[in-house]
């Protein structure tokens, strides 16, 4: 097995630099099927993943030599009209690059969310899916990439399953969303939502409210096009400044993370709009320091304001508790890169094993009917009861051969065996 994965992260590179090197599912698409018209790459698979926070190119063989990390960055460029030659050496200081069981280590411990920005991170297990199932609709899936990526999925089923890591949030958005607001809101699809303020944190907030089904998004911030920028992130809309205090009269959920140096709405700018609003409950967010929203509105009817110190105390409980799973997880993980090592490995005997169990059935069947033709007598079910003897006696010819392929495998492919195998039994003859 040949396998290279050359890659970026929020680890490795800014987010300019994974800027330039994500590539939406249309694009993979397009990359994907200019990386098979090249002729060398007639006998290799790939997957190509591509999320907000990473890129990742896999590719495989099973016996092709693989290019070279720098041929790969090249051609990723390529796909994205950038010119190799005046940003290459930049973005190789940013990229990294496994091979054979360590880029199958890597991959399997970003399925189990032990590499997210988030450690537990739900959604990379869907969007590595989806990769896959990208990269098989371009017939670039083979029989290496297939069990990678299955054992892959399979993995962060048995991390979900077997450890408590995805149930302990410690990013403040996500706790505030899926621990607070959800206990007020049972739906999100018919809530107004109101971002104050255009930076990481309210990004990142929005993600977790669109997850669970948030659509009606509004952006307002001092500086329209960057709340226009991230309002179209999100199919949203962007508002002027200004019109903070009267959008509020609306709003069921307001996240506030600018950087004023004061409150952007005082208690009297709130018992302003008050009257107007009815008594609608109001969900505030305020991730500000200092604080966007003066404390003494959390007293008002139907106002539930929560800020940065509120979430603090349960994002600390909640790390300490998620802390204690990792090492479950990285056990589950290495359980399963060796588990996927042994099976391809055994996997790449079966041709062999193959020929083997078709000369053996060969044999049976052609004496077999010798046997029949001696005894036409033989009735229906004294047929079956000798077919079904012949059938075991095959099985349990083939069961030691199998077991020790199963043995070897653990150590590597092995072609010794195999080799001699084939030429005890003359096998592709």
């Amino acid at each position: 097995m040949f396998l290279r994965l050359i890659g970026l992260n929020h680890r490795t590179a800014p987010l300019d630099v994974r800027e330039t090197l994500a590539f939406s599912p249309a694009q993979v698409s397009v990359a994907l099927n200019g990386f098979e018209q090249h002729p060398e790459n007639a006998e290799r698979e790939a997957v190509l993943l591509s999320t907000c926070n990473r890129t990742e190119f896999y590719v495989a063989s099973e016996t092709a030599e693989l290019p070279p990390p720098e041929q790969l960055l090249k051609f990723l460029l390529e796909q994205k009209s950038l010119n190799p030659l005046s940003t290459i050496d930049y973005q190789l200081s940013t990229i990294f690059t496994f091979d054979d069981t360590d880029a199958v280590e890597h991959l399997f411990s970003v399925a189990a969310g032990l590499d997210s920005m988030v450690l537990g991170d739900t959604q990379i297990a869907s969007q590595i899916q989806t990769a896959y199932e990208l990269a098989a609709k371009a017939e670039m899936v083979g029989s290496i990439t297939n069990l990678l990526f299955q054992t892959a999925a399979a993995t962060a089923r048995e991390v979900a399953a077997n450890t408590e890591l995805y149930r302990h949030r410690v990013s403040i958005p996500s706790i505030a969303v899926v621990d607070f607001a959800q206990q007020i809101f049972e739906r999100f699809d018919d809530k107004q939502i109101f971002v104050f303020g255009a930076g990481e944190m309210g990004r990142e907030t929005l993600q977790y409210l669109t997850e669970r089904g948030a659509k009606n998004i509004t952006v307002l911030n001092r500086h329209r096009q960057r709340a226009e920028r991230l309002a179209a992130e999100f199919n949203g809309h962007a508002a002027d400044w200004e019109q903070r205090l009267e959008r509020m009269v609306t709003a069921d959920i307001i996240v506030s993370a600018t950087g004023a140096d004061e409150p952007v709405i005082t208690l009297n700018d709130y018992k302003k709009i008050e009257p107007r609003r009815k008594g609608k409950t109001l969900f505030v967010l305020d991730l500000a320091v200092p604080r966007d929203f003066e404390p003494d509105i959390a007293a008002c009817s139907g106002v539930y304001l929560y800020t940065l110190d509120d979430l603090q105390d349960m994002c600390s409980r909640n790390r300490e508790k998620r802390d204690k799973e990792i090492p479950k997880a990285k056990n589950i993980v290495a359980k399963n890169v060796k588990q996927f090592i042994r099976d391809n490995n055994h996997r790449q005997g079966s041709e062999v094993i193959q020929q083997l169990r078709q000369r053996l059935t060969k044999i049976k069947e052609n004496e077999l009917n010798r046997l029949f033709n001696k005894l036409p007598d033989v009735n229906g079910r004294e047929r079956g009861e000798i077919q079904y003897a012949f059938d075991r006696l095959v099985n349990k010819f083939l069961h030691p051969p199998l077991e020790s392929l199963r043995d070897e495998s653990k150590n590597g492919v092995p072609r010794k065996l195999l080799d001699a195998l084939a030429r005890l039994f003359q096998l592709g003859k």
